[in-house]
């Protein structure tokens, strides 16, 4: 494991490309170093700098940095897929946000990557049976960033949430790859059974603002949620729903909604 993470390492352009950006960073605003060096500088992997960053944001009385940062780097060492899904994330946020202009900035700054690379670990951690550790993490990202993802949750590859502040991801919710959601979707359930009682939300879908999403229903590949809608009933693949509750309005108007992010319902 040790022998792949350090191959991993030396072809890795993403976390070369990180730290040049903090170097250049460290140049252009000197007042910033420590937080680079600790952040960034100090580190030989993406992973072991996500470990420390999350550690930091999540700290508490309640659980130290210490103890967080060796959980997170347990969960990295023993699942290579939470580098690569840090590294999809990181490039989505990048392709999709025009606020980022640097791979450096979502580790740095943006909270919903940080609190993606948060539950990324929590849901090792329910994988795994710790459970109330999973929680204990729910809990901290809910309240540092005011983001709820239960660690049951599947999550894809990909995820850009966009501004971030009360997103709500329940516990039996599925979520495709490359999906991008601003701030204030609700992927929500509808009464108290313990099966399947959340959305499943397909590869390359965009959820605009305030969209709220309820039930056991599917929203299909490459559709688009129109900002404020409800939607309580299955979405067709390349589809744009609007409305409260939501109706097909035209088709998606693109191959891949989530990455272009247009969602003028005209276009």
């Amino acid at each position: 494991m040790a022998e792949t993470r350090a191959k991993l390492t030396q072809i890795d352009p993403v976390w070369s490309r990180i730290r040049a950006e903090a170097e250049q960073g460290l140049e252009q605003e000197p007042l910033l170093g420590g937080l680079l060096h600790q952040t960034i500088l100090h580190h030989p992997s993406l992973e072991q700098a996500l470990a420390y960053r999350l550690s930091q944001k999540l700290a508490s009385g309640e659980m130290s940095e210490q103890i967080l940062r060796e959980i997170a780097d347990e969960a990295h060492s023993a699942d290579l897929e939470l580098g690569v899904a840090a590294r999809a994330d990181i490039v989505a946020v990048y392709e999709r946000d025009p606020a980022c202009h640097r791979f450096l900035q979502p580790i740095l700054y943006f909270k919903g990557f940080q609190a993606m690379q948060a539950f990324r670990v929590g849901h090792w951690l329910w994988q795994q049976g710790r459970k109330d550790l999973a929680y204990f993490l729910q809990m901290r990202v809910s309240e540092v960033f005011g983001i709820d993802i239960h660690p049951a949750a599947k999550m894809g590859k990909g995820i850009m949430i966009d501004h971030a502040h009360s997103i709500v991801i329940g516990e039996t919710a599925t979520v495709g790859d490359n999906v991008s959601m601003l701030h204030s979707v609700t992927l929500g359930g509808t009464g108290k059974e313990e099966q399947q009682r959340h959305p499943t939300i397909g590869c390359g879908v965009l959820i605009g603002a305030g969209a709220k999403v309820l039930g056991n229903i599917t929203v299909g590949d490459c559709s688009r949620i129109a900002a404020g809608s409800v939607v309580l009933q299955d979405v067709p693949p390349m589809k744009t729903v609007a409305g409260v509750p939501a109706r097909i309005v035209g088709e998606a108007g693109c191959s891949q909604p989530s990455v272009t992010m247009d969602q003028l319902l005209g276009s």
